[in-house]
């Protein structure tokens, strides 16, 4: 845990992610990357020279068989604000328009309904889970798929939402994470999402993992090239002025 907060809390300073008396979110999906998040932050506020407050808000999709209630009693422990809310995108995705693509339904349903929920409370920040790998990931598929080079940035301010979205594990690797919420015994709710596992990011994520069998440093050279190109909101330069 110490190696994962250290990482966080340098993330969080290269890129200024937290302002004196932020109100901040965590999307907790019940996944171990939106677990470790708020295990993370949860330990980082009680030391942190900035002052914070955190809560912790999950959409339930309704996707069979998912059980946040371990998820309620973490944040009991932790003193976390928790807020469960529940949005049809199992019954629409699935069942009603039956999306032979779901993902981009899924992930536009989510986004609106989280920020929907994030401005009737009066938050305007909120932290997510994403991590090294999945940055890695992201600028991957934009190239193979869209002919593009980018990803999604360590901060972004939704000007239409008036939120801004931090992702404080941006330093952290998914194998790093995994060990850590499993030592910790942190409660990761089963993702019974249909489309889990045959999508387009576990294609990328298994081509990457075949050419770091080749090329070992891959990862951190893809990682680097963002900081360094830099793509858009990646530059600590432009972050330190």
């Amino acid at each position: 845990m110490q190696h994962i907060l250290g990482l966080t809390r340098r993330c969080v300073e290269d890129y200024h992610m937290i302002a004196p008396g932020d109100r901040i979110a965590v999307g907790v999906s019940g996944g171990k990357d939106s677990m470790m998040t708020l295990a993370a932050l949860a330990r980082l506020q009680k030391f942190y020279p900035i002052p914070f407050t955190l809560e912790a808000i999950t959409l339930e999709m309704g996707m069979p068989g998912m059980d946040f209630s371990p998820v309620a009693e973490l944040c009991e422990k932790l003193e976390v604000p928790y807020t469960r809310l529940e949005v049809p995108v199992y019954q629409i995705v699935f069942e009603e328009r039956r999306e032979k693509n779901p993902c981009s339904l899924c992930a536009k349903m989510r986004r609106g309904s989280l920020n929907t929920a994030l401005t009737e409370r009066g938050i305007h920040k909120i932290a997510l889970g994403h991590h090294y790998d999945d940055a890695i990931e992201t600028l991957m598929m934009n190239l193979l798929f869209e002919g593009r080079i980018g990803s999604f940035q360590p901060v972004t301010y939704l000007d239409r939402t008036g939120v801004t979205q931090i992702r404080p594990l941006l330093y952290c690797h998914e194998d790093e994470i995994a060990r850590t919420v499993e030592k910790l015994h942190l409660p990761v709710v089963h993702n019974s999402c249909p489309a889990d596992g045959s999508s387009r990011r576990q294609e990328v994520k298994e081509l990457i993992a075949d050419l770091e069998q080749r090329y070992p440093d891959i990862k951190q050279k893809l990682f680097g090239s963002m900081q360094r190109y830099p793509l858009y909101g990646w530059n600590l330069e432009a972050e330190e002025r």
